[in-house]
């Protein structure tokens, strides 16, 4: 599957770092992804990621919830991926 996409932007800040991506045509779905670091006060580090999309294609707005069930299962991996 082609699901091509681009850095829209990095975050390179002394307590934050992370970067987003967005969709760019021909991906199944048109949206933005952010992964982000955080260091907090006291030391401890989050992690989050912040997603939005909407189907780009026939075939994923015909998904419907089988679209949103693949992009669910991916979310899942990139935070396991970070637990690791």
């Amino acid at each position: 599957m082609r699901i091509p996409c681009r850095v829209a932007y990095v975050v390179a800040e002394p307590d934050r770092a992370g970067f987003a991506y967005g969709t760019l045509p021909g991906h199944p779905e048109s949206g933005e992804e952010r992964f982000l670091l955080t260091r907090l006060s006291d030391g401890r580090i989050t992690f989050t990621v912040t997603a939005f999309s909407r189907p780009a294609t026939r075939l994923a707005r015909a998904g419907g919830p089988l679209t949103r069930s693949i992009q669910d299962r991916v979310s899942r991996r990139y935070l396991r991926a970070a637990d690791r």
